[in-house]
């Protein structure tokens, strides 16, 4: 086995950009990873990496030894997948990268279970609204949340994602409660600073009224802005699965309801590849199960909006 962490010590090295990097993804020290690659370069008799005071890049043999590596490791976990399909238990280490509020307040609790259905199953997740750069960082597994960019990555979509315009009934009773989308240019509006875009596209029908709201408050976590909102500091837009609970206890209350905006959705994203984990795939389908209806934070008289829309 000592050979085949040798070989996956080079892979993670070339893929990272650096003995550092690698050893920070890997969990061990950067002396154990540089001892591996040497000891390899020495059984194959080949140089493998040139170093600089630049970094390293692969040689000539280190690509060749690297793609017919990778090929070969591929099978092998494989195999090892298929030997073990009729078990139950998971092993290894699964790194994932969530969106913070939907992480904590939906992923968490999965997770949780996870763990104890699969003590032998390592699992290192990253809570942020950053696009990490999967095969750069090592990482799995990513769920992510909007509209998704033409890329090599796999994706699978988990379900709808709707997001909706709130206030609280205080700020409402001062300020009074818009009836079109315009009217939010008299407003104190909240904006979100992880967005793409700094527009509010809603939807009347099939025309698109897009609105460039005038916040004052700017945040990039959708927690902050809850809870701004409900202290009535403003209006702002949030997915429902952050500010269902709210809406149900009247903390905060959906406005311009014949105006909906675009439906997003959910996606687990994985590296490319033939050979898709084990791990991975029980990863993703529990996520399915759990959320691929969505019924826990859909709010029906949103759907309803949204259907009488959609037919028009």
């Amino acid at each position: 086995m000592s050979e085949l962490d040798d070989i996956r010590g080079f892979i993670e090295v070339v893929d990272a950009g650096g003995f550092s990097r690698a050893a920070a993804r890997l969990g061990l020290s950067k002396s154990i990873i540089s001892r591996r690659v040497a000891r390899l370069e020495e059984e194959l008799g080949a140089q493998l990496l040139t170093r600089t005071t630049r970094g390293i890049t692969p040689t000539e043999a280190g690509l060749e030894f690297k793609a017919r590596a990778e090929r070969a490791l591929a099978e092998l976990d494989a195999a090892r997948d298929a030997v073990s399909s009729d078990g139950d238990q998971l092993s290894g280490r699964l790194r994932i990268s969530a969106p913070l509020s939907f992480g904590i307040r939906h992923l968490a609790p999965m997770v949780i279970d996870m763990a104890r259905q699969h003590p032998a199953l390592e699992i290192d997740i990253s809570y942020s609204d950053r696009l990490v750069d999967l095969v750069g960082e090592g990482f799995d597994l990513a769920f992510r949340i909007g509209r998704l960019k033409d890329s090599s990555l796999i994706a699978r979509k988990i379900c709808d994602i709707h997001a909706v315009p709130i206030a609280s009934p205080a700020y409402l009773e001062r300020r009074g409660e818009p009836r079109h989308p315009a009217d939010l240019a008299g407003h104190d509006c909240i904006g979100y600073t992880g967005a793409t875009s700094t527009e509010w596209p809603f939807q009347h029908g099939r025309r698109q009224i897009a609105i460039r709201p005038q916040t004052r408050l700017r945040t990039d976590s959708g927690e902050a802005i809850l809870q701004w909102v409900e202290a009535g500091l403003g209006i702002s837009v949030l997915p429902t699965f952050i500010c269902v609970d709210a809406i149900r206890s009247g903390a905060v209350k959906v406005i311009l309801p014949d105006y909906p905006l675009p439906v997003s959705g959910l996606y687990a994203i994985r590296p490319p590849g033939i050979h898709l984990p084990r791990k991975v795939r029980v990863f993703i389908d529990e996520a399915v199960t759990r959320y691929g209806t969505c019924t826990g934070w859909d709010l029906p008289q949103v759907l309803a909006k949204r259907q009488a829309q959609v037919a028009r």
